[in-house]
């Protein structure tokens, strides 16, 4: 069972922290990776709605919904899938839960989890590499809008720019990062209303074209239908699992703010736009192809609403890589670079922006979309396990002045600097998820013996999450926070 401590009243909902220590918006955050102490929590946690909401309202969404139905499924398959795969929000919830009880964010106290060394190893990979891709495709889907409105405005769409169009839109999302949680928290429930009313616009347009018996002309059956469900899960899968850092917008909250009501409010906040969403792109995929989805959707939309939705596309996306970019800056951090975090975002992002251009002007977008997000569950099923694993064996217990000590001898060095129960579990449950894993550029074997399906997301989540609990067991991991 999960519970902060101390809670002397667990099932209270919300838990407002003094108003008189809140950050003001207009002011770079002064906080990174550091402890926030209780004199400076503040916030109720049914606010974490609106800020997944917020980001889950987005092109990718689109995108994916839309690729299922091209990956052979009918309608209702693809709907189911989309279920599922959204369904992953729920651990998404259930790691939020340990920033009010540490006070510090994800990067800080996965320590607990891989020691002080081996969790700057983590962070360089999972929490910042991951992050920057992540940010990257993000960015090439809201340029992907924004050049098509740079077309209807009278521009011309050449390499230049698409180069300026790219920064723009960059910078904007930097922006709000820089300035941080107070910003993200009151920015975010405007923003989720605003694409509320625009995608309303977009779900009448594509109801209104939707072939709800759609089936292809060659059903999947058997192992091909198994193969196409289960790649389809782990695409939609990737987005909740790519959150495994949900503590950095959960931690301003007071410690005694109720854990059930943080799971369910980020839960909620992702899964009920990001199904709603990728619906949208199932739905107008029986009806236009999809392959090229923004071109696609100008088809069934009305032309004088074209352009909003354009705007809208842009904004969701601001919104998504702004938590992204935000998150990235703490993992810069965390991974031991002596830097402010506002000037972390910034690197975070030209990186970002280097990467978004090679999507563009050199790859192909779709394909680069799927590919991506299919290989990283792989890493990123294991990681989330472990750390949802480690939160219900300390009973989210988190010590956070105790996380911030670094030094030898400290209570999460362990050995070396290193927790060798979560780095087995995590790098045991990636190469046995990459045996399973079955995209265009790579297939490991157990998916090709199995006719090319694709077991990695829930073999890589089981395998890691064992793992860590027996090695963990009997052993000082709970013991060591107070």
């Amino acid at each position: 069972m999960v519970s902060t401590t101390p809670d002397p009243n667990p099932d209270v909902d919300d838990c407002p922290g003094p108003l008189t220590s809140a950050e003001p918006s207009a002011r770079v955050e002064a906080h990174g990776i550091d402890h926030i102490p209780d004199s400076e929590r503040r916030g109720r946690p049914r606010e974490l709605f609106s800020v997944w909401a917020a980001a889950n309202v987005n092109y990718l969404s689109l995108v994916v919904g839309g690729a299922l139905v091209l990956m052979g499924l009918s309608l209702w398959q693809s709907l189911a899938v989309i279920v599922v795969g959204n369904a992953f929000w729920l651990l998404t919830g259930v790691l939020a839960v340990s920033g009010p009880a540490a006070g510090t964010p994800s990067e800080v106290i996965t320590r607990a989890m891989y020691g002080i060394r081996g969790n700057r190893v983590n962070n360089a990979v999972v929490g910042w590499l991951i992050s920057v891709c992540y940010f990257a495709l993000n960015l090439a889907a809201a340029a992907t809008a924004a050049f098509s409105l740079a077309g209807k405005a009278g521009l011309p769409v050449n390499t230049g720019v698409k180069i300026v169009v790219v920064v723009v839109v960059a910078a904007l999302t930097l922006t709000i990062s820089v300035y941080g949680h107070a910003l993200i928290m009151k920015l975010y429930l405007p923003i989720t209303l605003v694409l509320t009313a625009a995608f309303i616009g977009v779900a009448v347009a594509v109801t209104g074209h939707t072939d709800f018996s759609y089936v292809p002309g060659q059903p999947l059956t058997g192992r091909s239908l198994w193969a196409a469900v289960l790649a389809g899960v782990a695409l939609v899968a990737s987005g909740p699992l790519s959150y495994t850092t949900s503590a950095d917008f959960s931690r301003y909250l007071p410690r005694t703010t109720s854990a059930k009501a943080i799971v369910g409010w980020t839960a909620l906040g992702g899964f009920l736009p990001g199904t709603a969403v990728c619906a949208l792109g199932a739905f107008a995929a029986t009806a236009v192809d999809m392959t090229d989805p923004q071109s696609a959707l100008q088809e069934i939309l009305p032309s004088w609403f074209d352009p909003v939705f354009l705007l809208a596309l842009i904004l969701g996306t601001i919104a998504i890589n702004a938590l992204t970019a935000y998150s990235a800056g703490l993992a810069l951090q965390a991974v031991g670079v002596r830097i402010r975090r506002s000037l972390s975002v910034l690197v975070d992002g030209a990186v970002s922006v280097s990467l978004t251009l090679y999507a563009l002007l050199v790859s192909d977008f779709l394909d680069t979309v799927n590919n991506v997000l299919q290989l990283t569950v792989a890493l990123l099923g294991p990681s989330m396990a472990v750390y949802a694993t480690d939160i219900l064996l300390r009973r989210n217990r988190y010590d956070g002045p105790a996380l911030m000590d670094e030094t030898p001898g400290g209570p999460f060095w362990y050995t070396g600097g290193v927790n060798r129960a979560g780095a087995v579990a995590v790098v045991a449950g990636t190469a046995v998820a990459s045996l399973c894993v079955n995209t265009l550029y790579y297939t490991g074997p157990v998916a090709t013996a199995l006719g090319g399906v694709d077991l990695a997301l829930p073999v890589g989540l089981v395998v890691a999450a064992v793992l860590y609990a027996a090695l963990m067991r009997g052993t000082a991991g709970p013991a060591r926070t107070r």
